[in-house]
């Protein structure tokens, strides 16, 4: 089964994730994308505390990533591919182009975003990188919980999902 999932959320692994997801998609390993992460055994330490001991984590940079992800997808237990920000998950999917659907989380304000939903803050560049990977194919929608409806980017944009 391939991987079940590419978010982007910017809290990383965390009870949603763990929990949220992890219990409908009955996940089994999550592999969390981010170069600074994947240089630290410090971090990783922190990141594995919060996953189940049945649960795998891997830990990857954009280039082990694009590397090893055809492993990934071929692994025959659901997983989900975790990256921190839009900019490292775009980076994969240019790399492999094997992305095919890229979720929105938890993207929370900073300066320079607007908010889009209320769990979904984007600055312009941003917004245009979500534009650029829709234009290579790849479905990008919102969706903070499984149980919700998973918002088209256009509505994302748009703001439309926080009416």
């Amino acid at each position: 089964m391939p991987l079940e999932l590419f978010r982007i959320d910017d809290r990383l692994i965390h009870g949603q994730v763990v929990v949220g997801w992890g219990q409908p998609l009955d996940l089994q390993f999550i592999v969390l994308v981010d170069d600074e992460v994947a240089a630290s055994e410090w971090e990783q330490e922190l990141y594995r505390m919060g996953v189940p001991p049945e649960m795998d984590v891997f830990f990857e940079s954009v280039e082990t990533a694009t590397e090893r992800l055809a492993k990934y997808q071929r692994d025959p237990r659901p997983g989900i591919l975790l990256t921190g920000d839009i900019e490292t998950m775009s980076r994969l999917v240019i790399a492999t182009g094997a992305v095919a659907t890229v979720n929105l989380g938890g993207i929370h304000h900073k300066p320079g975003r607007m908010q889009r939903l209320r769990y979904v803050f984007l600055s312009g560049p941003e917004e245009e990188a979500l534009r650029a990977l829709a234009a290579r194919g790849v479905v990008v929608t919102a969706q903070d919980v499984p149980a919700g409806r998973p918002l088209p980017l256009e509505e994302v944009l748009a703001g439309e999902g926080s009416r």
